[in-house]
């Protein structure tokens, strides 16, 4: 139980941090501000590459009771940042607009690479109660529809034209995100009614309902606090952190596809249909989310929980958050990329053994 606890630890550290140095951006700018940016880029980039240390795995059967206290304590932790950050730019927080505008872009940060993950936890979760907060987490992002998309989607559709979260081989962030974007929302909502057909459910019950009453609340009360400038500011830190949820499932998905079966059928969710990263900071910072393989194979697994096996899994050669940035490039990301992706699809139909690429 010690090593586990551990474990936690980092993760507590890891996700909490950021969160105090914003309320210090808040409290005094300057250099504060600075700090939380720093922080959840340069910083957990160097750790990463500089800081050498294993990433082990846990027993995959162990229970983690405080995991789940982690992601209430976070959760909550989100809607205080939305409302420090919503004060700290349209408020009377005494702020210069630069200091605004940084404490806006460390708590766009937080919202895409912490709250996401932390929401992607919740609603996997057994406890209705947690699956309603990560979907109210995802609602205040105005992205409350990605609950629905991710779980009644993406899990049943991933590596195939059917989830249009997942990448297609050659195609560019950008051009992905547009589709992706108008797709989930509509690919969501057709599955949600799929569930509701035949069975008498008041329009009330809808998740949807939530989605979008949620967002419109959510935006009113921006409006109400802050005017156009706290409207504006909410608008601004909802599409960054949609920005980031895109490049999140963008680059764990990129141009690996699922094989069809003789009868039609994709093959079974297998390892091989994830990206992956070893990377030991940006893991905990973002929960473990980088061990994507084994959460598709093992959904209901406990994040501390997460496997990684870089013999069967395809690998990332840098850390997720340089990845997705490396994204905004496509002709350069082609370039890092479409090899690996060529490699696993060419492993996948049984054409060769694996062979190690240069930075894996």
């Amino acid at each position: 139980m010690g090593e586990y606890m551990e474990g936690l630890r980092l993760f507590a550290i890891a996700t909490l941090l950021p969160a105090a140095l914003i309320l210090c951006s808040v409290a005094w700018g300057g250099v504060w501000a600075w700090a939380a940016i720093g922080y959840l880029t340069v910083l957990v980039f160097l750790l990463d590459r500089l800081v050498a240390i294993a990433c082990e795995n846990t027993d995959p059967e162990a229970e983690f009771p405080a995991a789940n206290s982690l992601l209430v304590a976070l959760g909550v932790l989100h809607f205080l940042l939305l409302g420090l950050g919503l004060w700290a730019a349209a408020g009377s927080s005494g702020l210069s607009g630069l200091e605004r505008t940084l404490v806006l872009v460390a708590c766009g940060l937080v919202f895409g690479q912490i709250s996401h993950p932390v929401a992607h936890e919740l609603i996997h979760r057994h406890a209705r109660a947690l699956r309603v907060l990560g979907r109210l987490i995802y609602t205040s992002m105005l992205v409350g529809h990605h609950a629905s998309a991710h779980l009644r989607v993406h899990h049943v559709h991933v590596g195939s034209d059917a989830d249009p979260n997942s990448a297609r081989p050659g195609e560019g962030f950008y051009r992905y995100a547009l589709r992706a974007s108008r797709q989930s929302f509509f690919a969501g909502l057709a599955a949600e009614n799929r569930l509701r057909a035949g069975r008498a459910r008041s329009l009330a019950s809808h998740p949807y309902t939530l989605y979008i009453g949620g967002a419109v609340a959510t935006m009113a009360a921006a409006y109400a606090f802050g005017g156009e400038t706290g409207l504006y500011a909410l608008l601004a830190l909802a599409l960054y952190a949609q920005m980031q949820i895109l490049m999140s499932d963008y680059v764990q998905h990129y141009g690996l596809r699922r094989a069809t079966l003789p009868d039609g059928r994709l093959e079974p969710v297998g390892p091989q249909h994830s990206w992956n990263a070893p990377h030991w900071f940006s893991s905990a910072l973002m929960l473990n989310a980088p061990r994507h393989s084994d959460h598709h194979v093992t959904p209901t697994r406990a994040y501390p929980a997460l496997q990684l096996d870089p013999d069967a899994m395809p690998m990332l050669p840098y850390p997720l958050p340089f990845m997705a940035a490396l994204a905004l490039m496509p002709t350069l990301w082609r370039r890092v990329m479409d090899k690996r992706c060529g490699k696993w699809r060419d492993m996948s139909s049984g054409k060769r053994s694996p062979v190690a690429m240069p930075g894996e």
